[in-house]
């Protein structure tokens, strides 16, 4: 077993189909999901996971049919039929099956998918400067998890990929950087850690907020501030963060190689640290 299927109150194995060729999921997508992860044995900020993916419903016009609670509960119940120690990713969904370019809320749906996925092996990644920008929030749902914003970053990444980098750094409509185009960005200079703030245009994620926190407890300075080009052109050090691979460094920006440095490699130990003794 590989994967398994939370639908209508029963667990399926495998990858069943959820939307009709009619529902206004598949048409417009009406979709918010949010994304978790177990490991050896733990599951960090799982209930945070859960929350979120009711606030992301709201924010999307749906009307959630569990609560961040409930949906929890479901979570562990799911984890719990995967050998101990698994590695999975767990993704809750709502989406809409009705309505006219406005999803009906009434019409409000849920379902959790579990699978395994092995976590990256924390090598590094190479990023470039994307074309591609971040919308503002009066241009998109930048206030929710969407499936809607993510064809954006799609084409970043194919973008980068023609260039022969594996992500990008995308910007604001206004031109400052925002995040990369599959996780939050941070970088070093001096010793001091430096992340974009937050303006709307990209979701404060779940782990960055938990690294800014571990970072800040352990008497490291982080600045939250508005992060120009130039400042990733001269930082000393650059990392992301995200549920995908949670830390992990960057090693190549443009031209320049990178070396996985200290402000990284304490934030990466903060945060195994914290999972494995709260998660």
């Amino acid at each position: 077993m590989d994967a398994i299927t939370y639908l209508d109150g029963k667990w399926i194995e495998g990858n069943p189909p959820l939307y009709g060729s009619r529902d206004h999921a598949t048409w417009l997508a009406s979709v918010v999901f949010d994304g978790a992860r177990t490991f050896d044995g733990v599951a960090p900020d799982l209930d945070l996971h859960c929350a979120r993916t009711v606030h992301s419903a709201h924010a999307l016009g749906l009307n959630p049919t569990l609560n961040g609670r409930e949906i929890l509960e479901i979570a562990r119940e799911g984890i719990a039929k995967f050998p101990s120690g698994a590695e999975l990713y767990v993704r809750p969904l709502f989406w809409a099956e009705e309505g006219w370019v406005d999803p009906n809320p009434d019409t409000t749906r849920f379902s959790m998918l579990i699978y395994l996925s092995p976590m990256p092996e924390p090598v590094g990644f190479s990023a470039c400067l994307s074309t591609r920008r971040r919308p503002a929030p009066d241009m998109a749902p930048t206030d929710a998890k969407a499936a809607c914003l993510y064809p954006n970053s799609a084409r970043a990444l194919r973008e980068a990929a023609g260039r022969g980098f594996q992500n990008a750094v995308m910007c604001d409509p206004i031109g400052n950087v925002a995040e990369f185009a599959t996780a939050n960005l941070f970088l070093a200079k001096d010793g001091v850690v430096h992340t974009p703030a937050l303006n709307g245009t990209f979701l404060n994620g779940i782990t960055r907020q938990r690294i800014v926190a571990l970072l800040r407890e352990k008497g490291v300075t982080v600045a939250e501030r508005t992060v120009s080009v130039d400042d990733i052109n001269e930082a000393d050090e650059m990392f992301c963060t995200g549920n995908q691979s949670k830390v992990m460094p960057t090693i190549r920006y443009e031209n320049r190689d990178l070396q996985p440095g200290p402000m990284y490699k304490l934030a990466r130990e903060l945060y195994w640290e914290f999972a494995h003794k709260y998660g």
